[in-house]
């Protein structure tokens, strides 16, 4: 191939709990993940050498720093054969919000260096790189449904579950994830979510059990730090979602409903003034094996 650009899909967490700090001072999580259809387009082009990294978001680095660099970097070193690729990054999923925006991007560009220079690397060799750019590249590899332990890196497939239709709602500021984590040792956790009954849930279609033990023990330190959060959190309840809890370490809202109408009912009623509200839904195995948006194959010799 010459050219090729994907889909890199978000992410939302439907359950998340932290089990302890570890001697690497990272946090062990237990949490469910399940991909949504909010996407990022990255598109991947061959070069001479070198890597470029265009984005259509003037606040992201085009650096080192950003992921999707980071991920193309890593195969260039161990394969002789990526000389060199262009990457242009079209933003959807909001920056520092807790749906993997750069995380996905990550994955997406390990899919297509590997397609695009047919290094043939199976998912598996695939998951060895994602685990080394950041903890939710793995699940962004294929981002349909899975339980995270570790880091969240460390994976095991999950049933895909009923459709649930969301309602995505940012303010218009971060949550530094580290300061999250550690203020979490400050607060008194009331409730923990109940992983097993939320994967029964997905098993059997029963939309009532999963929202009753789902959960996210990180809203507990982040409302503690940003009270605001609490007081949306309980103005979009009053909007009548099946359930409404904070994804990843926030600060991004999300209010679920087991039917579209529903939703953009809600995503029509929240104005407040700079805020992201996006409507979505949770991804299904088809959409995410078609991934592929466009590709180009690379002319043969002497055509």
């Amino acid at each position: 191939m010459r050219k090729i650009v994907l889909k890199a899909f978000g992410k939302i967490n439907l359950t998340l709990d932290v089990l302890g700090k570890r001697e690497d001072g990272y946090h062990e999580l237990e949490t469910l993940f399940r991909g949504i259809h909010l996407y990022d387009i990255v598109s991947l082009e061959r070069r001479e050498r070198g890597i470029q990294l265009e984005c259509d978001d003037e606040e992201l680095s085009a650096g080192p720093d950003n992921l999707a660099y980071k991920a193309a970097e890593l195969l260039m070193r161990d394969f002789p054969q990526v000389t060199g690729v262009t990457i242009q990054l079209v933003k959807r999923i909001p920056v520092s919000a807790g749906l993997a925006g750069g995380s996905t991007d990550a994955a997406a560009v390990l899919i297509g260096v590997n397609r695009l220079f047919g290094l043939e690397l199976t998912k598996e060799q695939l998951s060895v790189y994602a685990a080394a750019i950041g903890s939710d590249v793995p699940f962004c590899l294929y981002p349909l449904s899975a339980v995270g332990r570790g880091r969240g890196e460390l994976l095991t497939e999950a049933s895909e579950g009923p459709a649930m239709w969301i309602v995505l709602v940012k303010p218009p500021f971060g949550l530094s994830t580290g300061e999250i984590y550690e203020h979490l040792e400050n607060v008194d956790i009331a409730q923990r979510p109940n992983l097993e009954e939320v994967l029964r849930g997905m098993e059997e279609k029963d939309l009532p059990r999963i929202y009753q033990n789902m959960g996210n023990v990180l809203e507990y330190s982040a409302f503690d730090l940003q009270p605001r959060l609490r007081d949306w959190e309980r103005d979009l309840s009053v909007l009548r979602p099946d359930r409404v809890m904070m994804t990843g370490s926030g600060p991004t809202l999300v209010a679920y409903f087991s039917d579209e109408e529903g939703a953009r009912r809600l995503a029509a009623q929240w104005t407040q003034p700079r805020w992201d509200v996006l409507l979505s839904r949770t991804l299904s195995k088809a959409e995410v094996e078609d991934r592929m948006i466009f590709f180009e194959q690379v002319e043969s010799e002497g055509a």
